[in-house]
């Protein structure tokens, strides 16, 4: 079937079925550039609602030198060291997919092909570790307890933060049993519930005269959460209501549980974009390897889909910036 071609009043071609290019770019290349631009307008929307939460409860936002302070295998506080890591990979297989896509150019398959495994693993890499990181967030760091006015209270021995393990002891004294299918309420499973009982660390703190409850709320003018003093750190105390470790989409032990919504929500739409990135890049790579595009003649599709993988990357360095640099 012959392709239909627009004419212009100058009765020159200007846009055909592989005729005429606008800009130059196939249609394969702007359709991606459009996507491109969608998804962009989309994280831009998802950030900006993020920036403006933030502002608005500015005095009791999480910081996150606290919260992302882990490193797999090692114990310790290393406060953004392995969120740093996983950026420096991620920008790194930007550098391996533009040297794939220029090998392309070049017609050198064996190349291409290397250089797009090589990006393959650095994205694998990034997509383990923030599978790693969501599994640390949720499962906490230290512990804290929540109040009936929904106030997070932390615990600090000499102005730092300590776990509820380090001050109480024994298991839960209430008789509380986590809900299970068998013997839940309307045969549901619950949540896990907390290792101890609000009535275990308030005894527990009562009998340590050298703890004090640090406040989610922030002095803007030292950007460290402000520490109550003993008094009324028992007087908060009192109004304990649950214990929590980890963070969900209800409560967190970091602060404000939104700050787990818009965490969860935005790196997991930034992991899912990679992770797809990933299994289009394995389809290229094994189009790559039974030479497909050496007999079409170019690599165009590498070059497509190394648009996106910019653009993942890009995006992620906005993701960084507003989460845990701001």
């Amino acid at each position: 079937m012959e392709a239909n071609i627009a004419v212009n009043s100058d009765n020159k071609e200007t846009w055909s079925g592989g005729g005429a290019k606008p800009f130059g770019a196939s249609y394969g290349k702007m359709m991606m550039w459009f996507f491109i631009l969608s998804d962009a307008l989309t994280f831009s929307g998802f950030l900006a609602a993020y920036g403006l939460t933030r502002f608005k409860f500015i005095d009791s936002w999480p910081i996150a030198d606290e919260v992302f302070t882990h490193v797999p295998f090692f114990h310790g506080n290393y406060p953004m060291y392995y969120v740093a890591f996983m950026t420096f990979i991620l920008i790194v297989s930007s550098v391996t997919m533009v040297l794939a896509v220029d090998a392309g150019h070049h017609m050198k398959q064996k190349k291409v092909a290397l250089y797009m495994f090589v990006t393959i693993i650095f994205g694998l890499i990034f997509v383990g570790s923030q599978a790693w990181e969501w599994k640390t967030f949720i499962k906490g760091s230290y512990g804290a307890v929540k109040t009936k006015d929904n106030k997070i209270l932390q615990f600090v021995k000499d102005g730092h933060q300590i776990a509820l393990a380090d001050f109480v002891t024994g298991e839960r004294t209430d008789g509380r049993e986590q809900h299970s299918r068998k013997n839940g309420l309307w045969f549901t499973k619950e949540n896990t519930i907390s290792q101890y009982s609000v009535a275990q660390v308030q005894e527990a703190f009562k009998n340590d005269p050298s703890l004090q409850i640090r406040s989610e709320r922030i002095d803007l003018a030292t950007k460290q959460k402000i520490i109550l003093s003993r008094d009324e750190s028992i007087k908060e105390l009192s109004k304990a209501s649950q214990v929590v470790e980890g963070a969900n989409l209800h409560v967190n032990e970091y602060g404000n549980p939104i700050f787990a919504d818009f965490f969860f929500f935005i790196t997991g739409f930034h992991g899912f974009h990679v992770f797809s990135g990933i299994v289009i890049n394995i389809i290229i790579f094994f189009n790559v390897v039974l030479g497909t595009y050496e007999k079409r003649g170019h690599y165009e599709m590498v070059e497509k889909v190394g648009l996106y993988w910019h653009f993942v990357d890009l995006v992620w360095v906005f993701v960084f910036t507003f989460f845990y640099l701001v």
